[in-house]
């Protein structure tokens, strides 16, 4: 049976260095070579050294903990291709020329062991061409594996097998990527720019053109292409200009010029304007200059202001305000796939851009199919993961309905493939469907639905819409997802925590203690786990002074927090994104967090003048008087409590909360596949389940009392001293210090939990009274960044 170990990346370049780091990041070994470096006073490693230490300099950092550099060696390939006899998958990274990488390879070949997995991470080259020469046992093990950049972020990872690549290890390299490098692994076939990059760049291709067909400013195309529609906030030509146009440009020409029988080959025509982009070396990001570039100015609200291109006058400047029925339909409708349809059915400018975009995109994917893919859902995996799109084109389909896209698309001239007549006249209208749990997707050879591949382990909360719900209101749905546990999702905007999560998760506990449940999941699927608690909730009763209503909401959070700490039934909470405040609190109450590593974890309070109210200023004083050990310094730990929560620092990952105290070692988990969060969580429940006994109340808190007051007061006025925070920060860290020393005690003893949550309580209406306060919430509810004043 196949291992992996220990890895081999050759080549330190961009994407070498994001590999080896991701790598790293799953616990591998790793080896990363590149060429010697023979200059006078040169070490011979140091062009691969010098490139793994731009990598860690990068933001988004490549890393998931600092500490994770360890796991990587560098080398060359003079001195150190011998040692990749050691190795269990070797992966090229190097440039894009077929000589350079059949040269390196037949190098490879004289030093790996039999057996050992060889893969290119090319994203154009023909896969089959690589391996020729090669030997039988090098044929078997080759394939293609195209990670995108930047590696840890995107999820896809293309996997291309050559007619000679044993299915078994196609098979396993699919497993591999997905359970131990967190990956949704995407199977393709050798043909140009495989799945993600074909469609793609099909896709933003079209877009060009009809934007110049319409007529339409560059910025609001870019709106209607980006979050409006389900997609990153890059839209169109900001995702141009991200990507680097001489970049884009080559796998547009590839396409042309390798796939002859493209009916739309025409989209990929090098546009005039681009044409200029690259005349002028206007490359995008990298260069400073593309689409957009900076202005001299500053915006009404101080940002720096940036200028677009006129794709007319092929001239910068400030794009005139378009006023779009359809772009305010994107602001006016929250639910996504609502949105996206009533876009598409605009009459205007922007509607049509929007729907001549999708129809171009149905037919196009209807048409690539056995082509690039034989199934449906490896398409719009590979769109989702690799361009990070809401909905991949036929889930897009779907919103619209098969049967009108496939009417509209005729009627504005495109051909759709005859398996999608066929699947229509058998009464088949959808592509997806989701029964009993279990997610669906139409096979066009057997012509019938069948299991989504790789569904097995994953539970998809999509699946469960169609089942009656075993409790929901507004804000929240709480689903039977099978061997005895529920979970509870959040589906507020942006899972803002309001009174309906908060009465939904109390209902949902004494369901499942009362009617004989296992235990409870609180998990979703959405980008974030939740931004926090109903900011402007609290705002509205801080301004209209409504104190005892603020206190009564501010307890019923508390007492929410601690029936997730002491159901007699297990809670579990799975993470991804954000899991700010609020949403951080309830996650420390439970008893366990499957984090994924995508977990963004903070008590950010004190950006809107205010500390955690939900217990979780109580939670640190608890988890710090769990870590005093006998004959410790206590100081500065409680500094480092207190510093944390004052900072609202976040953890990038959920390895860095373990270090914040944001996760507990030998409780909470990091799953590094996002996608099997829920699933995790699910088994921690039913681990747990068995003899599962309610925790007691504790009584036992170690707090500092005056001595610890005493520290953190002159730790707050360096604070200030030292430029790091306005007099209201400290008016903050004082507040904290107060709750986590237990008030005015005059020595260190032993409190309660409500003791704690008293304090906390109290120090939290406090501040909801300070003006600078309720100015930096008007702020972040106006600006959505925190105000320092």
């Amino acid at each position: 049976m196949r291992t992996i170990k220990k890895i081999t990346v050759l080549g330190s370049g961009v994407m070498g260095a994001g590999i080896a780091c991701h790598f790293a990041n799953a616990g591998f070994q790793v080896m990363m070579l590149d060429l010697p470096s023979t200059g006078e006073g040169q070490r011979r490693n140091q062009i691969a050294e010098q490139a793994l230490s731009q990598a860690i300099k990068q933001k988004p950092a490549p890393l998931y903990h600092a500490g994770f550099i360890s796991r990587i060696q560098t080398g060359n390939f003079d001195d150190d291709l011998p040692r990749i006899k050691e190795s269990d998958w070797i992966i090229e990274v190097i440039v894009e020329k077929l000589d350079i990488k059949q040269s390196l390879f037949e190098r490879v070949e004289q030093f790996r062991k039999p057996g050992t997995i060889i893969s290119s991470n090319t994203s154009g080259i023909p896969i089959h061409l690589m391996a020729a020469g090669r030997s039988d046992d090098f044929r078997k093990n080759f394939l293609g594996t195209h990670f995108f950049n930047p590696p840890r972020y995107l999820r896809l990872l293309e996997i291309i097998p050559t007619p000679e690549t044993d299915p078994v290890l196609v098979s396993f390299m699919m497993q591999f990527g997905e359970t131990f490098l967190g990956k949704q692994t995407v199977l393709c076939k050798d043909t140009p720019a495989f799945i993600a990059n074909r469609v793609g760049v099909y896709s933003m291709a079209r877009i060009f053109q009809l934007t110049e067909e319409l007529g339409l400013p560059i910025s609001t195309v870019d709106k209607l292409t980006g979050p409006a529609i389900g997609r990153p906030s890059t839209g169109t030509f900001r995702l141009a200009d991200l990507v680097g146009h001489d970049t884009g440009v080559k796998v547009m020409q590839g396409i042309q010029q390798n796939c002859p029988d493209d009916e739309q080959a025409g989209a990929f025509n090098v546009p005039r304007y681009m044409q200029f982009l690259l005349d002028n070396k206007f490359l995008g990001n990298k260069t400073g200059q593309g689409f957009y570039k900076k202005g001299e100015g500053k915006n009404a609200k101080g940002q720096t202001e940036y200028l677009s291109l006129n794709l007319k006058t092929l001239e910068y400047g400030k794009d005139a305000r378009v006023d779009l029925p359809s772009l305010s339909i994107s602001k006016q409708i929250d639910d996504q796939e609502k949105r996206i349809k009533a876009i598409y059915h605009s009459p205007d400018d922007g509607g049509r851009l929007v729907k001549a975009h999708l129809l171009g995109l149905f037919s196009y994917v209807s048409n690539r199919i056995p082509e690039i893919a034989d199934s449906i859902n490896s398409i719009d995996d590979a769109l989702r993961a690799g361009f990070a799109w809401s909905y991949g084109p036929f889930e897009y389909w779907d919103i619209i309905g098969v049967r009108q896209g496939v009417d509209d698309a005729k009627t504005a001239g495109l051909t759709i493939s005859p398996w999608i007549e066929k699947m229509i006249a058998a009464g088949i209208e959808s592509f997806y469907s989701f029964k009993d749990g279990k997610a669906m997707v139409y096979d066009p050879v057997s012509q019938g639905y069948v299991p989504i591949a790789g569904s097995v382990n994953k539970i998809n909360l999509q699946a469960y819409r169609n089942q009656s719900p075993v409790y929901k209101n507004d804000e929240a749905t709480l689903h039977d997802i099978g061997d005895g546990v529920l979970c509870f999702e959040f589906r507020s905007k942006a899972n803002v925590i309001g009174e309906g999560i908060l009465r939904g998760l109390n209902e949902s506990i004494r369901i499942a203690e009362e009617e004989g449940w296992k235990g409870l999941v609180i998990g979703n699927q959405a980008t974030n786990f939740s931004v926090g608690a109903n900011l402007m909730l609290i705002g509205m009763m801080a301004f209209q002074e409504e104190w005892d209503d603020l206190d009564m909401a501010v307890n019923y959070f508390q007492q929410t927090s601690m029936r997730c700490r002491y159901s007699s039934v297990p809670v579990v909470a799975a993470t991804q994104g954000y899991v700010f405040g609020g949403g951080c609190e309830i996650s420390m109450h439970c008893d366990a967090v499957t984090a994924s590593a995508e977990s963004y974890i903070g008590l950010v309070e004190a950006g809107v003048g205010l500390i955690p109210g939900g217990g979780g200023t109580k939670e640190f004083a608890v988890r710090l008087s769990d870590a005093f050990k006998s004959g410790d310094v206590q100081i500065p730990q409680l500094i480092e409590s207190c510093k944390t929560i004052a900072t609202a620092s976040v953890a990038t990952s959920a390895y860095e909360a373990y270090d914040l105290g944001y996760l507990l070692h030998g409780r909470d988990e990091v799953v590094i596949n996002t996608s099997h969060a829920i699933a995790e969580a699910k088994r921690k429940v039913l681990e747990l389940s068995v003899g599962y006994v309610t925790p007691l109340p504790r009584t036992d808190i170690l707090v500092l009392g005056r001595q610890g007051l005493a520290s953190l007061y002159a730790f707050a006025n360096e604070f200030r001293l030292g430029g790091y925070g306005s007099a209201h920060d400290i008016k903050i860290v004082q507040k904290l210090a107060w709750v986590l020393c237990g008030g005015d005690l005059t020595g260190a003893q032993r409190v309660t939990e409500q003791y704690l949550l008293d304090l906390e309580r109290e120090a939290f209406l406090s501040l909801c009274g300070e003006q600078k306060t309720l100015e930096r919430i008007q702020y972040m509810l106006e600006n959505n960044k925190p105000l320092r004043n």
